[in-house]
């Protein structure tokens, strides 16, 4: 199956959508950088002196034997929600970021800290109304790196100080840290912090079809089901010791969890888009030529256990629905190794209703979504 843009709609194609769906568009498409630039939000620098309590913000659970200590459910992974069971303790809460303690707090423990971008970008989102989500106010900035956007993302903050379109260079103040949001009290003001892959520009049509009927969503693009977070603390870590590391190059550090065939479209799923890196095949492709080879009948897309896309792979099976495999077999229920994706146990499994949905995400196409022709 090979797929050919048509010359009158290549050029501008993706600057085209992007500005359709309220996402930006840098001049010449994209800024190539040898590397990802990024220092911490605050003056907390503890992770690189190990994190620990003097980093990372606890959460509300008491001391018992065998399980961590409470400040670790402030890091980034499954780190929350303690369940025993037959293999053991394990934590089945997915924390898509990390919380980092404030340094400076009032004479009435009102956090004081200032909270800036990690890196130069563009503002896009700002959601002032702290009722909107569980993340109270907070600010996504997005970031140009080796040809691909990244969102960072800053919550539970006091006050914001930026708008959206606005222009921020690294260490620029965004906000002051604060405790707005659902379960944050004085007690534990912290940021939360992440860094994001974007999973769909046709998000807002997906979230009219599957949730439309149950709450607005004020945040369109930049709601966090569409928003999936990378392991930002282990990438600051990474980083300390290979400047020049690139995400895809993190990614690939990342041990696979699932895998899911999905059937083909008349076009590239949206993701690949942005972030053709993904897929080996499009390594050498750019957005604006169009795809440029063959695709097979379907697409094998690689999961961390987080719901993360690790690659995508032209695969010449053919599905009529998504087909999942569990790349580690376990008899702990799936649904607390696998962020709520994926249900059953052992060899008898299944994706849940979330992750059929987030199937459908994925697999959604930006130019089926804006009617361009393809020959």
């Amino acid at each position: 199956m090979q797929f050919f843009l048509k010359k009158q709609v290549v050029t501008g194609l993706v600057c085209m959508v992007i500005g359709l769906s309220g996402v930006t568009c840098p001049v010449g498409m994209a800024q190539t950088l040898p590397e990802v630039p990024i220092v911490l939000p605050t003056e907390n620098d503890a992770l690189f002196r190990g994190g620990g309590p003097e980093f990372y913000m606890k959460t509300y659970r008491p001391p018992r034997p065998n399980e961590r200590p409470d400040w670790t459910g402030g890091q980034y992974g499954f780190v929350r929600n303690v369940r025993h069971t037959s293999e053991g303790v394990i934590y089945s809460r997915f924390h898509e970021g990390i919380d980092i303690r404030p340094l400076q707090r009032s004479s009435r423990g009102e956090p004081l800290d200032e909270v800036s971008t990690i890196a130069d970008g563009q503002v896009v989102h700002v959601n002032n109304v702290e009722g909107r989500s569980n993340y109270g106010l907070y600010v996504v900035v997005e970031h140009w790196w080796g040809d691909s956007p990244y969102y960072s993302l800053y919550a539970h903050l006091k006050s914001t100080s930026v708008e959206v379109g606005e222009n921020v260079e690294q260490g620029a103040v965004i906000g002051i840290m604060g405790y707005s949001g659902r379960g944050v009290n004085r007690d534990r003001a912290h940021l939360h912090l992440e860094i994001n892959l974007m999973l769909s520009e046709a998000f807002n049509y997906w979230y009219d079809d599957h949730l439309g009927k149950t709450a607005p969503n004020y945040h369109k693009l930049y709601n966090g089901l569409n928003l999936v977070g990378i392991d930002v603390a282990g990438l600051y870590l990474e980083l300390r010791k290979n400047p020049d590391l690139t995400i895809p190059e993190f990614l690939k550090q990342m041990p696979p969890s699932f895998e899911v065939i999905i059937p083909a479209g008349p076009t590239l799923p949206d993701m690949l888009w942005r972030y053709p890196w993904l897929c080996d095949e499009l390594k050498d492709w750019a957005p604006e030529y169009g795809p440029p080879i063959e695709l097979g009948s379907s697409w094998k897309i690689i999961f961390d256990a987080s719901g993360l896309p690790l690659s995508f792979e032209p695969s010449d099976e053919v599905v009529d629905e998504p087909k999942l495999k569990v790349l580690e077999k376990s008899v702990v229920p799936y649904q607390y190794l696998t962020n709520g994706l994926v249900r059953g146990r052992g060899n008898d499994y299944s994706l849940s209703r979330s992750g059929l949905r987030r199937i459908d995400l994925i697999s959604r196409s930006i130019a089926d979504l804006h009617n361009v022709e393809w020959e």
